[in-house]
C-alpha cells in the first residue's frame, strides 16, 4: 500500500522520537555540586553551560544543582547510577571506589609545595583523566582546592599531638581514613555537612582541611590553631557519565570538552589565589599559625612515606603510576 503525502510528517515524527539525540534532540545534563551558589565553581560552571548551549545551538544544556541540594557525594553518585543525574562536581576522594588511581595525588604528604604539584600534574593529569574515562566517567581536568592543614582547638605540631585529638575524616573517603590511620590516628568519620556541628559539640576537635574550605563552611570559627604543614593535596573535578556523554553528537562532545575544560582550568587558577588569600584571612582572624620543628616534620614525612608504600601494596593506587610520580618528584627536587 503506497504511503500518502499526508502520512510522511507523522512517520518522520515517529522516527525522530525513536532515534532521539541522533536526530538533534536537545540533551540536558543535570549536574550536582556541593559548592554553594555564588562560589567560583558555580559562577564558572554556569558560564560554561551558557557557552555550551550557545555553541551547540541549544542541542546541549546544563542544569546545575548547587549547595548540596542533591545530597552528599554518596547520594549524588547513586543518583548518577540510576540516571537521575548525569554529572557531579566532587573531590577526587569520592571517586576512588570507581577508579582508585584518581586518588594518586591524595596520598599523604605527596607534595611539599604547590610548585611540586604543578610539575607532576602537568605530566600525569592526562593519564589519570584517561583512566577515569575508561571506568565510565568523563572529566575535563582537575581543579585544585588546596593543601589540607591540621586545624584544632589546641596546638598540634607533632604526630603525638594529633593522636591525642578527635580527628575528623570524610565518611566516604577511605583514602583519607587510611592516611590518618597510618599516622596512628583513629579518625572519626562524618559527612561534610555534620562537621561544623561536630566541632560545636566536641564530637571532633581537629580537622584537616584547606583554608578556603574551612572558611566557606565556617569551620574556622571553631578552631584556634593551624599547623602550617601540607598534609594532603585536595582537588576536585566535574565528572559526567560517559554513557550519556557518548550519546551527544561528536561535534557537540568536542564543544563540551573544550568549554568545560577551559572553565575547570579557570577554577584551578582561581583556587590557587583563593588558597593564599584564605590562609592570610585565617591569620588575620586571630588563628595562631604553628610550625613543626625539623624533627617533628621529619616524623610526619617518614610515616607518610610508609603509608603511601603500604597503600600501593594494598592496591589503593597503581604501582606504575606511583613510581612515575616519585620519579617526577625526584627530577623536580634535584633541579630545585
Amino acid at each position: 500500500m503506497p504511503i500518502s503525502n499526508r502520512s510522511i510528517p507523522f512517520i518522520l515524527l515517529v522516527v525522530c522520537a525513536l532515534l532521539g539525540p541522533a536526530f538533534g534532540a536537545a540533551v540536558t545534563l543535570k549536574v550536582a555540586a556541593l559548592s554553594p551558589e555564588g562560589s567560583v565553581w558555580m559562577k564558572l560552571l554556569r558560564e560554561g553551560g551558557e557557552r555550551v548551549a550557545a555553541q551547540t545551538e541549544g542541542r546541549v544544556a546544563f542544569k546545575f544543582y548547587p549547595g548540596g541540594v542533591m545530597g552528599d557525594d554518596k547520594a549524588v553518585l547513586r543518583k548518577m547510577r540510576v540516571g537521575q543525574l548525569q554529572g557531579a562536581v566532587v573531590t577526587s576522594g569520592a571517586l576512588v571506589q570507581v577508579y582508585p588511581d584518581i586518588g594518586l595525588y591524595n596520598l599523604p604528604m605527596a607534595f611539599r609545595s604547590s610548585a611540586e604539584a604543578d610539575y607532576v600534574r602537568k605530566r600525569l593529569d592526562g593519564r589519570l583523566l584517561a583512566g577515569l574515562e575508561g571506568e565510565g566517567l568523563v572529566a575535563f581536568g582537575f581543579a585544585e582546592v588546596g593543601f589540607a592543614l591540621a586545624m584544632a582547638r589546641t596546638p598540634v605540631t607533632s604526630v603525638a599531638d594529633a593522636r591525642a585529638r578527635k580527628v575528623w575524616t570524610p565518611d566516604n573517603d577511605p583514602g583519607s581514613a587510611r592516611a590518618l590511620q597510618a599516622f596512628g590516628i583513629t579518625p572519626i568519620p562524618l559527612p561534610i555537612v555534620d562537621v561544623l556541628g561536630g566541632l560545636q559539640t566536641g564530637l571532633i576537635d581537629c580537622i584537616a582541611a584547606p583554608p578556603v574550605g574551612a572558611i566557606a563552611l565556617q569551620w574556622h570559627t571553631r578552631v584556634s590553631h593551624v599547623l602550617n604543614l601540607p598534609l594532603l593535596y585536595i582537588y576536585g573535578l566535574l565528572a559526567i557519565d560517559k554513557g550519556r556523554f557518548d550519546r551527544l553528537d561528536t561535534a557537540d562532545q568536542a564543544v563540551v570538552r573544550k568549554v568545560m575544560g577551559e572553565m575547570v582550568a579557570k577554577v584551578n587558577a582561581r583556587s590557587r589565589r583563593d588558597h593564599e588569600q584564605a590562609s592570610a584571612a585565617l591569620a588575620n582572624q586571630g588563628l595562631q599559625w604553628l610550625q613543626a620543628s625539623a624533627d617533628e616534620a621529619a616524623e610526619w614525612r617518614t610515616l607518610a612515606d610508609r603509608a603511601a608504600a603500604r597503600l600501593v601494596q594494598e592496591g589503593y593506587v597503581s604501582a606504575d603510576l606511583h613510581n612515575a610520580m616519585l620519579e617526577h618528584l625526584r627530577v623536580f627536587r634535584a633541579g630545585s
